[in-house]
């Protein structure tokens, strides 16, 4: 397709400069499918989402009044020339879904729902409208556990010092601590005196010191709510997401409370009057429980004319469930329990029904968590968003993705400040011909093993029946290798961490979030910050704590993170350089010690590779080499951890536990993020890891991986309940000559071996 650079039919960026773009002047054709490639940290994100989507969704936010605006994210104009004919734009990312335990599959995706609307319509005894199905609702949860389908008991022991009273600290709580807002609405309730010991309390004083429900009482001249320490601690922290908790907090709710399925419900969340009502002998609890490509076969056998645009909308939407991959889901599955590439894809269902068109989808690594059995699935819906007359732009490294594309922008050519450029734009025979990295590796495969390593020892995993694992038994060799696969939903996770994880012995290393403030960066996180401090102290003869953004050396003004925050009321506040250290983070005193003619803050700006230099010997060159084995040579030391992608954290994860020896790992997707050349350096690193006396277990979909494996366990056959079996297990080579399963049928494809 030609096109011209002043035609409305395509996005034109001109010098754009977020992070490491180095002015790009780039032209993406509008209602076609735009794949964006290049390694990690060549620019892709912050082209696509840091300047093209985050423009487009400022301008959308600027539409909307100051007080609006106020509740809305800050999103600050992106460093660019100009951004013309944008459209609005829809960003489908892989963050993770739900805060809390009352958001479901169902929920997120308005199944559940629409589920509701049935009930209330066919089901008998008829017993109220769509709300007295909700267990969201009053009138429709079990009040026993509020809807949550599982209560807690909670050791009273580990909230509070019995022989303490309030002013002396008795409550042991996170956040509770004396003086804080929490302790101060306790304390001056009333209710109790805070210089009395817990354990001399009257039976009404402990009574509402632990349960009383939420009451207005007056202190002083204020108006305040109080609540028993039970309830409040119930509150603020049982009835959340493990997943978002910090971990501190996390570490309390396991010691101080013990989950149970609700007596009262069974673990349904409804009440009586919502379970008795029934479709066809079901009540909506059990269809919500479901798999879902088995309650799609059941909707569809329900023709009743009064609801049969509900009911066919409803099927719609559970067939796209099934199409997308995610069959094997349960509409009360909770959204905090999805992975990454599993909240992208119910995101996604929810944009795939909508009638609007002309919009700028945006995705991130679609494919992440999909077998190449899905993969194609994926690459049709993709084109059915695009050929509703959307413009779809996806981040991608994944070959069967690109070769889908009306239009590759390729950036690179390295990343960091070796990136940030169009290395090609054009189609993908062009792209194949052009030379760049990418083009070279499009058609790159990965061989079998000549000699596969032989195992020193055996795991065993026995009568494994966790999910849908359905009693299996297998052995996982030592000293080698493993690579477990089959299509999403098979069991792989449920099978390795739910047998393996917490054996002695074993490191896991995965993609979840890493806990910490806005002030945590790679130099931190990684330990690398304190050579660095020991250095910089000894060269000037002074105290360590100076170079540290979190001690005695940071900036006062900005408390060492650079940046200001001003809450600007009904406006939506900013975030500016602090003016006092020029974002530097340290005071100016600190600045003056320099070490081989750099400051702490210009050290803490240098990408790994540059401080890799900068270093030559000592701990933080053995810190700084690990990173770079691992492929994140273009992280910037003073980055915050909260810029990172699920790769990239799982990367700077195995970078620090790379110094265990004798140790079992295990690896979940490593290759998500990475480009098709860094995949090569990942296998290097795998097998040095093995080489130096380790076991790893990858949890893997990628050929090139399945490819250099010493051992394969292959689990299936399908998803959900048509999986949950060891279909495989055995070398690559035996995979591909002799089985029959989807795995062993594209790596066959892939390595270009008949079967036998």
């Amino acid at each position: 397709m030609t096109v011209t650079a002043d035609s409305h039919d395509v996005i034109e960026v001109r010098g754009a400069r977020e992070n490491n773009l180095t002015g790009v002047d780039v032209d993406i054709p509008k209602r076609r499918l735009t794949v964006f490639t290049g390694v990690s940290g060549s620019g892709k994100s912050s082209l696509v989402f840091g300047t093209i989507a985050a423009e487009s969704q400022r301008m959308i936010n600027e539409t909307y009044t100051a007080f609006l605006q106020s509740f809305m994210p800050t999103i600050g104009r992106p460093d660019v020339d100009s951004l013309r004919n944008l459209s609005a734009a829809i960003v489908v990312d892989q963050e993770r879904m739900g805060a809390n335990a009352r958001s479901t599959v169902g929920t997120a995706t308005d199944a559940h729902t629409m589920l509701r609307i049935v009930f209330s319509r066919l089901g008998q005894p008829h017993v109220g409208t769509s709300g007295a199905f909700s267990f969201n609702l009053a009138e429709g949860m079990c009040l026993a556990c509020e809807g949550l389908g599982k209560v807690s008991d909670v050791d009273i022991d580990e909230l509070v010092d019995r022989d303490k009273s309030l002013n002396e600290g008795a409550i042991t709580v996170p956040n509770f601590g004396v003086g804080t807002w929490y302790w101060q609405s306790m304390a001056a309730s009333g209710f109790y005196d805070p210089d009395k010991k817990l354990r001399d309390f009257t039976e009404q004083e402990w009574a509402d010191f632990l349960h009383k429900p939420s009451t207005k009482v007056k202190v002083g001249s204020n108006n305040i709510t109080y609540e028993g320490l039970v309830v409040k601690v119930q509150r603020l922290y049982l009835l959340k997401d493990r997943a978002s908790m910090q971990a501190h907090i996390r570490e309390f709710v396991d010691r101080a409370a013990t989950f149970r399925t609700c007596a009262e419900c069974g673990g349904a969340r409804l009440n009586a009057a919502a379970l008795s009502s029934r479709i066809e002998g079901l009540n909506i609890a059990e269809c919500s429980a479901m798999q879902i490509s088995d309650l799609a076969d059941f909707i569809r056998k329900l023709d009743e004319p009064s609801v049969a645009p509900l009911l066919a909308t409803l099927r719609d939407t559970l067939d796209s469930l099934v199409d997308i991959g995610l069959g094997y889901l349960s509409l009360d599955r909770e959204s905090g329990t999805l992975s990454g590439g599993e909240a992208q894809r119910v995101k996604m269902v929810r944009h795939l029904g909508s009638s609007l068109t002309d919009v700028t989808y945006v995705f991130d690594e679609p494919t992440v968590g999909l077998h190449p059995h899905d993969i194609q699935r994926m690459n049709d819906l993709l084109l059915l968003l695009r050929d509703k007359g959307n413009t779809v732009l996806v981040v991608e490294h994944k070959p069967e993705v690109i070769a889908i594309a009306d239009h590759v922008v390729d950036l690179g050519p390295g990343a960091g400040t070796n990136g940030g450029r169009v290395c090609y734009t054009g189609d993908v025979a062009g792209l194949r011909a052009s030379g760049t990295l990418t083009g070279r590796h499009l058609d790159h495969r990965a061989r079998l093993r000549d000699d596969v390593r032989k195992p020193t020892g055996w795991l065993p995993i026995t009568g494994a029946s966790l999910h849908n694992l359905r009693d299996v038994s297998v052995d996982v060799p030592t000293g080698v290798l493993t690579v477990v696969t089959g299509v999403a939903g098979s069991g792989k996770s449920s099978l390795i961490h739910g047998s393996l994880a917490k054996r002695d012995g074993v490191v896991v290393v995965d993609q979840s979030a890493i806990r910490g403030s806005r002030r945590s960066n790679p130099a931190t996180y990684s330990g690398l910050l304190d050579p660095i401090r020991t250095a910089f102290a000894k060269a000037n003869g002074v105290k360590a704590a100076l170079f540290s953004a979190n001690s005695e050396g940071a900036c006062p003004n900005c408390k060492g993170i650079g940046l200001v925050y001003t809450d600007l009321a009904m406006m939506a506040g900013v975030a500016s350089v602090c003016e006092k250290c020029d974002g530097k983070r340290f005071t100016a005193e600190v600045l003056t010690h320099k070490l081989r003619g750099k400051d702490i803050s210009e050290v803490l700006a240098m990408s790994v590779a540059e401080a890799q230099a900068f270093f030559p010997s000592g701990p933080a060159r053995a810190i700084l080499d690990r990173m770079v084995d691992v492929g994140l040579p273009y992280l910037s030391l003073g980055q915050p951890l909260t810029t990172l992608s699920g790769g990239e954290r799982q990367r700077l994860k195995l970078a620090i536990r790379m110094a265990d020896k004798g140790a079992t790992y295990i690896l979940d997707e490593p290759t998500t993020g990475l480009h098709l050349a860094d995949v090569d350096q990942l296998l290097g690193l795998l097998d040095r890891l093995v080489d130096d006396g380790n076991t790893v277990i990858v949890i893997e979909h990628h050929q090139a991986v399945m490819a250099h494996a010493d051992w394969i366990i292959d689990l299936g056959p399908g998803a959900g309940h048509d999986g949950g079996r060891v279909v495989f297990t055995g070398t690559p080579a035996e995979l591909v000559a002799d089985a029959d399963t989807l795995t062993a049928r594209h790596l066959r494809d892939y390595v270009g071996i008949s079967a036998r």
